[in-house]
C-alpha cells in the first residue's frame, strides 16, 4: 500500500517559510518541528523571497494600470 501525499495549506507553507527566513532555528530543526523535509522548507523560503515584491505594488505601476483598488489609493496619493 502506498502512503497518501500530504497537502499543506498556504497558511502552513507561509508559516514555515517565515520561520526559515527569521533564522531563529536551523532548517533541520524546523524540519523536525513541522514534520517536513528540509528541501521543502528551502523551496518555500526561496519562493517567498522571490515573490515578496509582488505583495507591494509600486505607485508608478498602479498609476499607469489602475488595476486594483489599493493601487487607486496609492495612485491618488502619489499624484498629490
Amino acid at each position: 500500500m502506498s502512503k497518501k501525499r500530504t497537502q499543506y495549506t498556504s497558511e502552513f507553507k507561509a508559516k514555515v517559510a517565515l520561520a526559515a527566513i527569521r533564522g531563529d532555528k536551523t532548517i533541520p530543526q524546523l524540519a523536525t518541528r513541522y514534520g517536513i523535509h528540509p528541501t521543502q522548507i528551502n523551496s518555500r523560503k526561496q519562493q517567498l523571497i522571490e515573490q515578496a515584491a509582488e505583495l507591494f505594488p509600486s505607485a508608478a505601476i498602479c498609476t499607469s494600470l489602475r488595476m486594483m483598488p489599493s493601487c487607486t489609493i496609492l495612485a491618488s496619493s502619489a499624484l498629490r
